[in-house]
């Protein structure tokens, strides 16, 4: 059966660059072997409200409202997520952050691979996101890839421009699909 792995989109903003990054990523993991199946959640189609449950998602007490077990059986049936983000002054995106926090243990053990965009490559942004997805214990990959000005990577058909990429994204998915192949629980590389 193969892996599922949620390609997630930390923007909600109109005219966003992180549909065509997402499309860029998804390009080239079509490109692969197969045993992965690459599923797009757009936080803007999920619109969850600020974080709204009375208790913290680490208590481990059930869920109260019905967004928050939609998002948690979303993110329950993944194997794995690519995280899409923006750099917004200097840090990443309040409704990724946001959509994050409603969970914990949802996120366990499962591999992440993180894609940043903004202005000088989203660095900041990958740097805080890294900190919070290795607290809720996802199993982070070494590559990553930031894109600097965004605003002129994408050209006018809706493509990354190599040229602004730092980072290998053929290398970033070997990592991350090597990491899938791992048992739940084994040690991260």
């Amino acid at each position: 059966m193969p892996k599922n792995v949620k390609v997630i989109i930390g923007s909600v903003r109109p005219n966003r660059a992180g549909e065509a990054v997402t499309r860029w990523v998804l390009d080239e993991a079509a490109r692969r072997s197969g045993g992965v199946d690459y599923e797009v959640v757009d936080l803007r189609d999920l619109n969850l409200p600020f974080m709204d449950e009375a208790m913290p998602p680490a208590s481990g007490a059930p869920y109260a409202h019905e967004h928050t077990k939609a998002w948690s059986r979303v993110i329950d049936a993944a194997d794995g997520f690519i995280f899409v983000t923006p750099e917004y002054n200097q840090g990443y995106s309040p409704a990724l952050k946001n959509a994050v926090d409603y969970l914990y243990s949802e996120w366990k053990d499962k591999p992440a691979a993180l894609v940043g965009y903004g202005a000088d490559g989203a660095a900041k942004a990958i740097g805080q996101l890294r900190q919070v997805l290795a607290f809720v214990g996802l199993k982070l990959q070494d590559a990553q890839i930031g894109i600097e000005k965004i605003w002129e990577a994408v050209d006018e058909n809706g493509r990354v421009k190599g040229e602004y990429v730092r980072g290998d994204l053929p290398e970033l998915l070997d990592q991350f699909e090597a990491a899938l192949a791992e048992p739940v629980g084994a040690a991260a590389g």
